[in-house]
């Protein structure tokens, strides 16, 4: 299987446009860069898929390894549906901000300047963690309470017992 060049350099320059875009303020580069993405992955799926060849349906006398391989196919197929519905969710996000604050960039506020001058101490993820989290008991628990358990007699045994009494 080769990979044609072209295909892998397109990939690569959708991959970096798209990411560059993704960092903007903006939303609308972000859709757009979201947008790239999606496209790149879709031209990198279709560089993988490996030489054009006949449809893959059965033929006798045809070489199996000269059919195409669909799910290559498949896979861009589902990632072009995908890929608009996030287009749609993010157009209908855009349009909402246009329609608040006639302005599509992410406002750069005072408060998320505090919170990211903050030390990044959380009390759930910085708490002391108890060493064993395990809800099991320990092994020399586990074996203390199979020692008590085999030391005490069966309950069959004290019905058999209770019925050889009883017959003397």
């Amino acid at each position: 299987m080769t990979v044609n060049l072209t295909l892998a350099i397109i990939a690569g320059l959708l991959f970096a446009t798209g990411i560059y875009l993704l960092l903007e303020r903006s939303l609308t580069r972000v859709l757009l860069g979201l947008m790239l993405l999606t496209n790149g992955a879709n031209v990198l799926l279709l560089a993988t898929g490996g030489a054009a060849g006949p449809a893959p349906l059965i033929v006798k006398g045809t070489d199996p390894s000269a059919y195409n391989d669909p799910l290559p196919q498949a896979l861009i197929l589902t990632s072009i549906v995908i890929s608009f519905a996030v287009t749609a969710f993010m157009l209908a996000l855009i349009y909402r901000t246009w329609q608040l604050g006639r302005i599509d960039v992410v406002a750069d506020d005072i408060e998320d300047r505090r919170v990211a001058a903050q030390a990044s101490w959380d009390a759930e993820d910085d708490a002391d963690v108890p060493a064993d989290l395990s809800e099991f008991p320990s092994p020399e628990a586990a074996a203390a309470a199979d020692h008590a358990a085999l030391s005490t007699p069966s309950p069959r045994a004290h019905a058999s017992q209770r019925k050889e009494a009883a017959r003397e």
